[in-house]
């Protein structure tokens, strides 16, 4: 049977793609294979992706939010757009769970002409600058141009001091991040430049998909308890990630919720983040 992806691609349907996409859920084995089976019994030639995805987060969002939460994850990074500037506070969280110091949104001199910084992070005495490339559609790509494009800032910037986390810091580093993937030329030509590069599924042990699930960084934009609505209100709040709810559940009353449905979306932050 074939199905069509967001590209436009026509591929086989592979139930064993879906059955693991599903168990990495948190849903249980039994679960699984129920909502497997309900699928296959839905699926027709020429179906979308978009649509067995659809089905996939119904039938999990009736065994539990979190799960649904979960299986959300690409879509819900993606939402931190149109712009991207939630995205860039995004990966600022990601690299302070790693411990590292960070700063946002900082316009730096070079030494030919100035430059606007999304992210600028410290760890050990070694600053990097963190440039982040945010995309709308689910099947755009960074091509080699970027990490060329960016590697000429980076060699800008680092010919002088700044003004970032002391008054004489030199940077030293530079990341590449996308919520999508990097083509083959990116990531060839960033490894032979020296450039860091991090996107949904690279480097293939430590990605955005795998730092999500060890260390449930998941973005309010997950939870399925919240309306989009709600969930702007949140990031304009300053309220990037689900575990930031659970330490600041007054963040909740700010935008409107009554007692009842703060209690259910507490529910599914504490599950989605193993708090219980």
């Amino acid at each position: 049977m074939k199905i069509v992806k967001h590209s436009g691609d026509i591929v086989d349907f592979n139930p064993e793609k879906l059955k693991n996409s599903l168990l990495k859920s948190g849903a249980g084995k039994q679960e699984v294979e129920t909502i497997l089976q309900a699928i296959k019994s839905q699926v027709y030639d020429g179906i979308s992706t978009k649509q067995i995805y659809k089905m996939a987060f119904a039938l999990l969002k009736k065994t539990a939010n979190s799960h649904a939460a979960r299986y959300n994850l690409r879509e819900a990074i993606r939402l931190l757009g149109p712009a991207g500037f939630f995205f860039e506070k995004y990966i600022a969280r990601l690299f302070a769970s790693e411990h590292y110091a960070t700063v946002t949104n900082l316009t730096l001199q070079g030494k030919c002409v100035s430059h606007e910084i999304d992210v600028l992070v410290k760890k050990n005495h070694a600053i990097a600058m963190v440039e982040c490339k945010y995309h709308v559609g689910r099947d755009a790509a960074s091509d080699v141009k970027v990490p060329m494009y960016i590697l000429s800032r980076f060699n800008d910037l680092k010919e002088r001091q700044h003004a970032i986390f002391d008054k004489k810091d030199s940077i030293l580093k530079c990341w590449i991040v996308t919520n999508n993937r990097f083509t083959v030329d990116a990531i060839d030509f960033a490894k032979c430049s020296g450039l860091n590069l991090l996107s949904w599924n690279y480097p293939e042990d430590n990605n955005l998909k795998t730092k999500n699930d060890n260390r449930y960084l998941y973005p309010v934009t997950c939870l399925t308890t919240l309306s989009i609505s709600e969930k702007e209100k949140l990031l304009i709040l300053d309220v990037i990630l689900v575990k930031e709810i659970i330490h600041n559940s007054d963040c909740l009353e700010k935008i409107g919720l009554s007692p009842n449905r703060i209690k259910n979306v507490l529910k599914e932050a504490s599950e989605l983040c193993r708090y219980i």
